[in-house]
């Protein structure tokens, strides 16, 4: 990627991690453009990325002293392990080894940089964090590294990259670190939003809902809550007061939100009316059961018992919504598994909604449980925008775009 334009967020400060990582020779390029665009910035590197780069580089270039040691005397009264954190507008970390993404999920903090991390992760609210992963792709690949990464976006980290292509083995396969401007742009995009959606108060459902069999089974669905938690964390970020409703799920909530915890569809509906006259902007991102059990017995039925359900509809949230509201903007969403745009549309308008996202949850990559989505935006006057697959925060931030076009 080429940059084209000056970028907008001068004055930001920016708190760059530099790990044990060869892509290290990178991460003086992003300083670079960085201090271009009129960013303060400050370095922290870890002992290993001694063994790549030098910090007299990042020292001439950031125009300040570069923080390697924890307890380096000359710096002592600044407390840097906490300061450091805290006075970021974002913290970056390019190159990210799977050592240091390793620490920040597991709560290690046995140097410098990790100590800084392990007071921002999942408390942080006056920033992102973003990791810019480097390594050989059987380290990536790993499943520890996986499951390290995979905690570390349920607390809300962002990470960009890593790409496939060539590595510093010689082999080929995903593990290369972004190239600078592309971590960059991202950057921008993370910080020169914040304060968009300031004012507005969203309401966000997220997640299943759960219903009864008997008292140790119940009908659901596959939803993590993934796609409702990025909104939502997407929406604090630019600004906005957000209020979470969840069905049950394995997320953490965002830093910053308003959480009430639900399991059935009618705890759902109660929790969105009771919510609903505060709220300028209501998404509705749960995949609520559209059924439930007519008669729940007390006991639980034994495996060797035959069993008919008789199943009644639930009551429809976004039916109920569209009666009672006032001024509110409202946005659906629709997972279908044919017919896309046809039944979206037949829902936006059945529903009275502003907006509609739409997905086939038959394609791969588009379904429940994954961190990617492949959705098309429809609105009230007739708009239809089709996003190629890409990660849920990001799409996050596109609705978010598409809202700010069309309110």
């Amino acid at each position: 990627m080429t940059p084209t334009h000056k970028l907008t967020f001068s004055g930001k400060k920016i708190l760059l991690g530099i790990t044990g990582s060869i892509a290290a020779y990178k991460a003086v390029y992003l300083l670079r453009r960085l201090v271009e665009n009129g960013c303060d910035v400050k370095v922290v590197m870890t002992r290993e990325a001694l063994n790549f780069i030098t910090p007299l580089t990042f020292g001439v270039l950031s125009k300040h002293h570069v923080y390697v040691d924890m307890f380096d005397p000359q710096y002592a009264e600044d407390i840097p392990h906490l300061n450091l954190g805290r006075e970021a507008d974002a913290m970056v970390i390019a190159p990210a080894t799977a050592n240091i993404i390793g620490k920040m999920a597991n709560g290690v903090c046995d140097d410098l940089l990790s100590t800084i991390l392990i007071g921002q992760v999942g408390v942080r609210r006056s920033g992102p964090i973003i990791i810019a992963p480097a390594m050989d792709y059987e380290m990536y690949e790993s499943p520890v590294v996986q499951k390290n990464i995979k905690l570390l976006k349920e607390l809300m980290v962002d990470f960009v990259g890593p790409e496939a292509g060539m590595l510093a083995s010689g082999a080929s396969g995903q593990g290369r670190m972004s190239e600078p401007d592309d971590i960059l742009s991202f950057i921008e995009t993370r910080l020169s939003k914040s304060e968009d959606l300031k004012g507005q108060v969203v309401l966000v459902t997220a997640g299943p809902t759960r219903e009864a069999i008997d008292p140790v089974r119940y009908i659901s669905n596959s939803s993590s809550g993934k796609m409702g938690y990025a909104i939502a964390d997407s929406a604090v970020r630019r600004g906005a007061r957000v209020i979470l409703i969840s069905g049950p799920t394995f997320l953490n909530p965002p830093a910053g939100v308003e959480c009430i915890n639900v399991v059935t569809a009618e705890e759902m509906l109660n929790a969105v009316m009771n919510k609903l006259e505060e709220a300028t902007i209501v998404v509705m991102a749960a995949a609520v059961s559209d059924f439930r059990s007519a008669d729940i017995p007390d006991k639980k039925i034994k495996k060797s018992e035959s069993i008919t359900l008789n199943l009644k509809k639930t009551q429809d949230i976004l039916e109920a919504i569209s009666k009672k509201r006032d001024k509110q903007f409202i946005i659906g969403f629709a997972a279908e598994t044919g017919d896309l745009i046809n039944n979206a549309t037949q829902k936006l308008k059945s529903k009275s909604l502003d907006m509609i996202v739409a997905n086939d949850v038959s394609l791969p990559g588009a379904g429940f449980d994954v961190d990617t989505n492949i959705v098309t935006i429809i609105d009230k006057k007739g708009g239809i925008t089709e996003y190629p697959k890409t990660s849920k925060r990001i799409i996050a931030e596109n609705i978010w775009g598409h809202y700010l076009g069309n309110r």
